[in-house]
């Protein structure tokens, strides 16, 4: 990761949250091992032109962590002197997001590079220990010095290729230890959701959590509840994605995050959770295998991981919050569910005899991934009959039918990857065999689309006769 020797008691001293106390750690080219030519090229574009355009730019966070562990980063995201306003100016394909941190997307295709704009630690509202707002720009060493964790703060910058370390990041790397900037319960009362993120990036990377960290978030685990619930969904869904699930959700449970979150996953860890650790190994294993971007990994899919084996009736899991569906603009899904499921051989209606009780489910899952996720399993008993190929093709056309083939691949059994890669040629067939032909009632429609102009007659004038 390094080359050359740290220095010991410059890693050991304590590190408090007040910029201007210490000195960097600067790492000049040769002391390191990162290498522009494992940074994204358009990220490469971005840094190179802010500093062309007078600016500060540095590649920041995880996309350094990783790279000075030799992974291959997921995101690489960018720091900079500059305002949004004037990023934006800029970069013509870019656009200013966020209301709780103004930060600038600059989109290059389907790829986003993040530039966000220093900022130093904002002070929370008056009895409030609950930062809502973070957009108070500040200089390097202070956006190092507020951020979450040690190894997440560390800076490369474009200028001379050093790596600059404000919070003693590199050793923490080192020591393979997640650390919190400052004093772990000021940290988590600012914003409880670094709690779940400090387990989740502990189980990715193998590292283990600073004891002082680890003890904030057993005593302050109930504050999970004061966060927005489209956040922790959010991490939510990076945890499955990110290959080391079941790792994490042990974790969760042992500090006691889980029964905020999920009940129900903590209750069947309790009794072993065979079946939840299962499911959860079967998706790590597909992520891991890299079968397919984790992009394909579709919520739906994700939740239906967890839901399945903790047999929560899908029908009764609802958002307990339908104006965060509304603001996310979800629609329902372009299928009439009911008919499609009395397709699949399912039954919308029916009821069991003696009802469970209703779940205790606190995250509030879109009702549109959970309709997907019930066509989804449902389709699954036709993908394994043998049909004819007018309903193979009928199948293949089916905006689900790519999330049922993957669910297939995951949770599918022995068989199940070379089955979804023969329907995958079916779906292929009828692909090709409606692409670039426009049907002939459409085309007939096309000619009659323009009606002939019909010509004005012109009106006699009084007092004349016809010819």
């Amino acid at each position: 990761m390094l080359r050359g020797p740290l220095a010991p008691s410059f890693y050991n001293r304590p590190v408090e949250v007040t910029p201007g106390n210490v000195a960097p750690r600067i790492l000049s080219r040769p002391e390191h091992i990162i290498s522009r030519k494992n940074i994204d090229p358009e990220a490469l574009k971005v840094l190179y032109r802010l500093k062309n355009h007078g600016f500060l730019a540095y590649l920041v966070g995880g996309g350094v962590r990783d790279l000075l562990l030799g992974r291959r980063p997921k995101d690489f995201d960018v720091s900079t002197s500059a305002h949004p306003q004037q990023v934006r100016k800029l970069f013509r394909n870019s656009f200013i997001v966020g209301r709780r941190f103004r930060l600038v997307h600059v989109r290059f295709g389907r790829k986003v590079v993040e530039v966000a704009t220093f900022r130093r630690a904002s002070e929370p509202e008056d009895g409030d220990t609950l930062i809502r707002r973070d957009n108070t720009f500040g200089t390097p060493e202070e956006d190092a010095f507020r951020r979450d964790f040690t190894v997440n703060a560390l800076f490369y910058d474009i200028a001379n290729f050093s790596v600059i370390d404000w919070v003693a990041g590199l050793g923490d790397l080192e020591a393979r230890v997640i650390r919190t900037i400052g004093d772990p319960g000021v940290r988590f009362r600012e914003d409880p959701v670094r709690m779940l993120r400090a387990i989740a990036l502990a189980a990715r990377l193998d590292f283990h959590v600073d004891p002082d960290t680890a003890e904030a978030i057993r005593f302050l685990r109930g504050e999970i509840v004061r966060s927005s619930l489209a956040r922790i969904l959010e991490e939510f869904y990076k945890i499955l994605r990110q290959g080391q699930s079941r790792r994490t959700f042990e974790m969760l449970h042992e500090y006691g995050l889980l029964a905020y979150l999920l009940p129900e996953a903590h209750r069947a860890i309790d009794d072993g959770g065979r079946a939840l650790f299962d499911s959860l190994d079967r998706l790590d294993g597909y992520r891991n295998a890299g079968p397919a971007d984790p992009d394909t990994l579709t919520n739906s899919l994700l939740a239906g991981s967890v839901l399945v084996p903790l047999e929560v009736p899908l029908k009764r899991v609802a958002a307990p919050n339908p104006s965060w569906r509304r603001r996310r603009g979800e629609a329902a899904p372009a299928e009439d569910l009911a008919t499609e499921i009395a397709a699949l051989g399912g039954e919308e209606d029916a009821e069991p005899q003696a009802p469970s009780p209703p779940p205790e489910i606190v995250l509030p899952f879109a009702r549109r991934d959970l309709e997907r996720l019930r066509l989804t399993i449902l389709a699954q008993r036709r993908l394994r009959e043998a049909e004819s190929p007018s309903a193979r093709q009928a199948l293949a056309a089916k905006t689900y039918f790519d999330e049922a083939l993957r669910w297939l691949e995951i949770h599918g059994g022995p068989d199940g990857p070379d089955l979804a890669t023969r329907w995958r040629r079916v779906g292929r067939k009828a692909e090709s065999s409606t692409s670039g032909k426009l049907p002939r009632a459409a085309a007939e429609g096309e000619k009659k689309a323009t009606p002939r102009k019909r010509r004005r007659r012109r009106r006699r004038r009084p007092g004349t006769s016809a010819a």
